[in-house]
């Protein structure tokens, strides 16, 4: 193939966590994946781009790699401690592939298009810097302190997006230049080839291209996003799953994937989680795919004490096989002990991410049965689900 001539470089270094939840932004789902995945999908979809380079933050590394699953990505760099450093670290770790040009992108801006991508690598060929953006078409007032001093002529004001494009060279030894001389707090790389000299095109961005910031913005982008998925998904069905296992000696049982300490645990061929079994096959039969039993026979020695993940991946599998997803799942658990109801939010956050749902598009729900038959008996647990999936 010769040499790469453009690398991208992907800064989900932050911790992003203005937008609300648990996790930084670029984790977060909209449209049943995470916010990174759609950006790293962009890049590594392009025909101009050669090669991706995530930069992520420390901790994250378990994260990323849950939310790029699926996508053939190199391994991620750890990041600095500001963006600036971030992006440098970004750039040093493609000089390997000699990349002609470079890309630097924020993790939080999903919605790049292949004609925008484009644009800043063909502007390449006629200025060493191109920056995409929208000029400012609201008037500016100079404020400090919240007292107008003056309005400041927006004429030639334009608003920065990325991809940022760059000729490789010049801007890794702008960054290195940057670096020697501890100029810090640049928050784009633009302004660091600024700094250097280095003369900046800018070029027309995209509206829909925006960052990602707030939890609205997430909330937003998730309710677009899953709306023209549906448009496109016209094929509504429902599925059911019941599942039940017995008692036997243990001090733990698991639900939902989420290990509760308890009296006894559940007997069964894999790790007996009758949640899991029951959603599991509501979502087999939804697809018309017989159920757990038929993909996984309890009489095969290799699924023995097996985590029940590996049964609902292979069902959601299945289903996206088929073009289709899920559109939520409601689950029901027949339980007089232990307690589950502390439990429910571990359960959804273990459940999201395999699911490819949101949490509020996950019910899980626990009653007893007043302390009738079997299971009031407390001689097992019992697990209803129904989901809804739509297909193509």
């Amino acid at each position: 193939m010769g040499t790469m001539t453009v690398a991208a470089v992907i800064v989900a270094g932050g911790s992003g966590l203005r937008a609300g939840g648990e996790r930084p932004k670029q984790y977060q789902l909209i449209g049943g994946k995470p916010v990174i995945w759609w950006t790293c999908r962009a890049f590594l979809g392009h025909p101009a781009v050669g090669h991706v380079q995530a930069v992520i933050g420390t901790g994250h590394e378990e994260m990323f790699a849950a939310a790029t699953e699926g996508l053939e990505m190199a391994p991620p760099v750890i990041g600095g401690a500001t963006r600036q450093d971030s992006c440098r670290i970004g750039i040093e770790a493609v000089a390997r592939h000699k990349p002609a040009k470079v890309l630097i992108h924020d993790a939080a801006r999903p919605f790049a298009a292949p004609d925008l991508i484009g644009d800043v690598v063909g502007w390449l060929d006629r200025f060493p810097a191109v920056v995409p953006g929208l000029p400012v078409a609201e008037t500016l007032k100079f404020a400090p302190g919240g007292i107008v001093t003056r309005t400041v002529d927006r004429a030639a004001i334009w608003s920065a997006q990325t991809p940022q494009g760059f000729h490789y060279d010049s801007i890794v030894s702008a960054y290195r230049k940057a670096e020697a001389e501890k100029t810090q707090n640049l928050t784009d790389d633009a302004s660091v080839a600024e700094q250097a000299g280095i003369a900046v095109a800018m070029i027309p961005g995209r509206l829909e291209n925006r960052k990602l910031t707030t939890a609205e913005d997430i909330r937003i982008a998730d309710q677009n996003m899953t709306a023209s998925q549906y448009q496109s998904l016209p094929d509504v069905r429902v599925g059911q799953g019941i599942d039940i296992h017995p008692f036997w000696e243990g001090t733990a049982v698991t639900l939902c994937g989420i290990v509760i300490p308890h009296s006894h645990s559940l007997k069964g061929h894999s790790d007996a989680d009758a949640a899991m079994h029951a959603l599991t096959d509501a979502i087999l039969g939804a697809i018309g795919e017989g159920d757990i039993g038929v993909h996984f026979p309890p009489s095969d020695p290799q699924w023995k004490g097996v985590a029940s993940r590996v049964f609902l991946a292979r069902a959601i599998a299945l289903l996206e096989d088929r073009g289709g997803r899920l559109a939520n799942a409601d689950i029901t658990i027949l339980a007089e002990a232990p307690k589950i109801a502390p439990h429910v939010p571990a359960m959804k956050d273990y459940l999201s991410p395999l699911l490819r749902l949101g949490h509020d598009r996950i019910a899980i729900k626990a009653t007893t049965t007043e302390r009738l038959g079997a299971i009031g008996r407390r001689e097992g647990i019992m697990a209803f689900a129904t989901v809804t999936v739509r297909l193509p």
